[in-house]
């Protein structure tokens, strides 16, 4: 209640602008913002669980302490909201934690009692998922918010997964060079901040440091938009294919 309070005081301030304060060394409105968004953190570890997820829970502090490293990790240049950033963060640690406590190779997701009866005799029934099938629908998921969130951050830079399709590189070595010239425009922090800052290619710098000509870049210019995006976004499963594509 007293960081809702808190934060209402202080409307003008961003989250993402409370999160710099925080990185900077103020502990205190650290404390402030973590109170405050317990609740959200509670949904999304409850959300991995398949259950209510209540603050005494050992999954709750394991979001409490993900949504802090969130926090710490934070970087508004890499184009997410801290929450979609949390979000992502929390159900991985979650699940990381789950899969390390599952020695038995099966997840006890839900307890339910049919009558006050049997809860008095102590009969349980309990719901068991193989740890594979867990693994497997909590990857999915995770795999569909990546999804929509990229969906979202390209349509802010006038871009669709259609766009992609049509403008993707038909041979092999041409998307990996286009992926190679977006892993270079992302590590320079100019260049990246030049594209979320105008919204599209540097590519008269771009020119000047790839051995790539301008036509090509131009024609991949898509492309390269879209992947820098991807690598400069805490994107798990995206960033995982591109590091297949450029290790192959």
């Amino acid at each position: 209640m007293l960081g809702l309070l808190f934060l209402t005081k202080n409307k003008k301030r961003t989250l993402e602008e409370s999160v710099r304060l925080i990185q900077q060394g103020d502990h205190f409105l650290l404390n402030e913002i973590i109170e405050a968004y317990k609740p959200f953190i509670a949904k999304n570890v409850s959300s991995v669980c398949k259950r209510y997820i209540y603050d005494t829970d050992d999954e709750f502090s394991i979001g409490l302490i993900a949504f802090n490293e969130a926090i710490e990790k934070y970087s508004a240049e890499k184009g997410s909201s801290l929450l979609s950033f949390a979000e992502v963060i929390i159900k991985r640690r979650v699940i990381d934690y789950i899969r390390k406590q599952t020695k038995d190779q099966h997840v006890s997701i839900d307890l339910t009692y049919s009558s006050i009866e049997e809860e008095s005799a102590g009969m349980v029934i309990v719901n068991e998922l193989s740890l594979e099938e867990y693994k497997k629908k909590s990857d999915e998921e995770i795999r569909k918010e990546e999804i929509i969130q990229f969906q979202t951050l390209l349509t802010s830079f006038d871009l669709s997964f259609s766009d992609l399709v049509e403008n993707s590189p038909k041979h092999a070595d041409a998307r990996e060079n286009a992926i190679k010239v977006a892993k270079l425009l992302v590590e320079n922090r100019e260049l990246r901040d030049a594209l979320f800052e105008k919204k599209r290619l540097p590519i008269k710098q771009l020119e000047k440091m790839v051995n790539v000509s301008r036509k090509t870049i131009e024609r991949n210019r898509k492309y390269i938009i879209a992947i820098s995006l991807i690598l400069s976004s805490d994107y798990v499963y995206l960033n995982d294919y591109l590091k297949g594509v450029l290790e192959t």
